[in-house]
């Protein structure tokens, strides 16, 4: 009975011979070397690199695209409440020096105009007194006037708004010249 128990194994493996290890078949490996494989593996994570990095840069390209149409969008809108605000001005120079509520109300309007199109990024520019600037002003007229140097803007008829580098609106100026 001792050698019932004893277990033996199947005859198919036992007369296999050395077992081999699955790694080492050239079968199970495609018939690659080692270094084959390492060549793929350094390959295939260059590309994932690459491909991260251009999402990476696709996703900024995207924001910064979305922001510069939100500043394009809100310039447009400004530049459309320009005349609104330029009507308001007339209204309140046509007036001249009356004070009636109405005159009143016209000129807390046309400041609130102001204020708003400074809150969007076009604050409104005072430009008497600066050297004129073709690409900040536009000039209307030229006067001879012996208190201002040459070239220097003395009267505004149209204010320009926004700031340097991001111009709403040129200013319509008078500009001084040599008397």
């Amino acid at each position: 009975m001792a050698e019932q128990d004893v277990a033996r194994p199947p005859d198919d493996v036992a007369d296999a011979g050395p077992q081999k290890r699955q790694e080492d078949d050239p079968e199970v490996r495609g018939g690659r070397s080692d270094a084959e494989w390492q060549a793929q593996v350094e390959e295939m994570a260059d590309r994932w690199r690459r491909t991260a990095a251009d999402l990476d840069n696709y996703r900024k390209r995207v924001s910064r695209d979305a922001a510069q149409a939100r500043e394009d969008e809100r310039a447009r809108v400004a530049a459309q409440w320009l005349p609104v605000l330029d009507n308001l001005e007339l209204a309140i120079a046509h007036a001249g020096a009356e004070s009636g509520s109405v005159i009143d109300g016209i000129r807390a309007v046309r400041e609130q105009a102001i204020a708003v199109l400074a809150g969007l990024g076009f604050p409104r520019r005072d430009d008497v007194g600066r050297p004129f600037d073709p690409s900040h002003h536009e000039a209307v007229a030229t006067v001879a006037d012996a208190a201002a140097p040459p070239g220097t803007v003395v009267h505004v008829a149209r204010p320009g708004y926004g700031p340097d580098d991001r111009l709403l609106r040129p200013a319509s100026v008078v500009v001084a010249t040599e008397r």
